[in-house]
């Protein structure tokens, strides 16, 4: 599987406009090559730099496997569910990284076998533990972001 962004390129800067120095809206994400078989998509967005540990921005599963993008600022695609971000609320919280220290923000896809019987509002590590043995491919998008 492939993930990209038009607003960032792989390795390169997250616009302001996707953080909480701006809009604090999600960016655009598009995929391809889900594997057949494939009968929901997971989205995890952490920062692995944060001083507190691994910080998680975002937790979208049970996502359609037909599904190929999230526009700008997604809600919530139908049939889909929002987990609990480390903001402690549902939904996308973007980069907001100390002054003057880069951080690295890993947008993660997953394909997996099954759909997950979670409730809205899960939290990274139960997400993760429902997905193991049911990940048939993954895909990762990596942006940065360093505030003034």
């Amino acid at each position: 599987m492939e993930l990209t962004s038009t607003a960032f390129s792989q390795g390169m800067s997250i616009p302001p406009k996707y953080t909480c120095d701006g809009q604090n809206v999600s960016p655009p994400l598009i995929w391809s090559g889900v594997p057949t078989g494939a009968k929901s998509l997971v989205l995890i967005v952490d920062d692995p730099d944060a001083p507190v540990g691994t910080w998680v921005h975002w937790v979208l599963y049970n996502v359609a496997a037909s599904a190929t993008e999230l526009s700008e600022q997604a809600g919530t695609p139908p049939e889909a569910l929002q987990g609990i971000n480390d903001f402690k609320r549902p939904g996308y919280g973007g980069p907001c990284p100390p002054p003057g220290k880069s951080h690295r923000y890993f947008f993660k896809l997953y394909a997996l076998d099954t759909v997950l019987g979670l409730k809205a509002g899960a939290k990274k590590q139960e997400v993760e533990r429902a997905m193991e043995k049911h990940i048939l491919a993954q895909a990762q998008l990596l942006g940065t972001y360093q505030r003034k």
